[in-house]
């Protein structure tokens, strides 16, 4: 050991305390609005049914027409990899994958939907169909064949239909109350927001409901439809979508884009109305920055081109599915909108891809952090979040199984998820 050295300051301990004491009120800002991510699984896709389409069959049926369309278009492994592009050491795994997931759990996410997939109906029509739909959710969670997370699209905030939009979130919960309570894996979207006022407006109906039924306050959150240039940049030049998570008041769950409303709305020709275009790009952009850290999740949007008819128009529908979703995920977007059974698929084959090619080396990276073995990447604790965040998400989804990253990690389900949302202080990491 060479000469200690001799440590001096200069300063009073109670500039540190004058210090400490003018960021009080920034601090407790910073917990409010940026708390990290919930930790809990994101669905990898939403997929809509028009409300007076949706049947206790519906998801099976999904899954079935999914299958179907993998038997005759592509029906093995090699054959669906040659059509996706999918490397040959990958293709075994991701077709068996796919399959097993379309058996077991076609759809992760389903929104019934009394929006634009539904339209104007008479007042008596649509409140039967949200009765009914509060009904067959309620059955689905009580017999085991919901979706993980299950929920209506109500009609929006505008003027035009705001009455209805009201009356049918009303009637659906309150089914749902009736039935034996709100399940679990619920959620709602709010549609075609254009100021925060309207997210306002919509917790507030939440705050009235909660308390006409003694439920906890906060109890239901929200996704927020980004689907209207107003709801990027506001008239005075904010993001506005930034407001909007604000105006929530920690009830958002998810911002979701609106490939074909915002796209018309910016003045994209239709022909050029994609997840791809420059505007699109743009728009989750800003999303992705106002959610950064707020616990809020972004979602892409969905492609119109369904995969029916010969099999060669099938797959090229299938090529572009999987392009789009395969892009969306390099990008952090890790869900979209599936609009017709034969994207599920490509849905599936896609991020499973994604996943499993990235398995090794992430493994390998965050292997090393632990170890701190150093190796040709020098990675820092936000990358160690990352890596563990990457894992999770391959892990939920049905890519990854938890037994294959123990060992490859030597990290137990309970260490990722410390890495993905770290504390303060030392982290622990016991052996799988």
């Amino acid at each position: 050991m060479g000469q200690q050295e001799k440590v001096a300051t200069s300063l009073a301990g109670a500039v540190s305390e004058e210090i400490s004491a003018s960021l009080t009120a920034v601090d407790a800002e910073l917990a409010r609005r940026y708390p990290g991510d919930p930790g809990t699984r994101q669905p990898v896709h939403t997929v809509y049914v028009p409300g007076d389409v949706f049947e206790p069959g519906t998801l099976r049926s999904w899954g079935d027409q999914a299958l179907a369309a993998l038997d005759e278009h592509a029906p093995d492994a090699a054959s669906f990899a040659a059509v996706l592009g999918i490397p040959e050491e990958l293709a075994g795994p991701v077709h068996d994958r796919v399959r097993a997931k379309l058996e077991r759990e076609p759809v992760e996410d389903l929104r019934i939907d009394f929006e634009d997939g539904y339209g104007p109906r008479p007042e008596a029509e649509e409140d039967e169909a949200a009765a009914r739909a509060a009904r067959l959710v309620s059955e689905a969670y009580a017999n085991g064949t919901a979706a993980p997370y299950m929920g209506i699209r109500m009609k929006c905030m505008e003027a035009g239909v705001r009455d209805r939009g009201i009356r049918t979130t009303d009637v659906f919960l309150t089914g749902l109350m009736a039935a034996g309570g709100l399940p679990e894996g619920l959620v709602l979207t709010l549609p075609k927001v254009t100021y925060p006022e309207q997210v306002t407006a919509f917790v507030q109906l939440l705050e009235a409901f909660e308390k006409a039924h003694g439920l906890d306050a906060g109890r239901m959150g929200f996704e927020i439809q980004i689907e209207t240039s107003q709801s990027i940049l506001a008239a005075d030049g904010t993001a506005a979508v930034a407001r909007m998570i604000d105006a929530a008041q920690g009830r958002a769950t998810g911002l979701h884009y609106g490939t074909f409303d915002y796209s018309a709305c910016v003045g994209v020709s239709a022909a050029y109305q994609a997840s791809d275009h420059p505007a699109a790009d743009h728009a989750k952009a800003v999303m992705q920055v106002a959610a950064a850290g707020t616990g809020v999740r972004v979602s892409d949007g969905s492609t119109n081109v369904l995969p029916v008819g010969p099999t060669a128009q099938v797959h090229e529908a299938w090529r572009l599915h999987y392009g789009l979703t395969r892009r969306a995920l390099a990008r952090a977007y890790y869900q979209g909108w599936d609009m017709h059974p034969g994207h599920l698929p490509t849905r599936y084959a896609a991020v499973y891809a994604f996943y499993r090619e990235g398995l090794e080396p992430a493994a390998a990276r965050l292997a090393a952090y632990v170890a701190k073995a150093g190796g040709d990447v020098m990675d820092e604790p936000a990358t160690a979040k990352a890596l563990s965040g990457y894992l999770l998400r391959g892990i939920d989804c049905g890519a990854l199984d938890t037994a294959e990253v123990a060992r490859l990690t030597g990290l137990t389900r309970a260490d990722l998820d410390a890495f993905a949302s770290p504390r303060r202080g030392d982290l622990t990491v016991t052996a799988p």
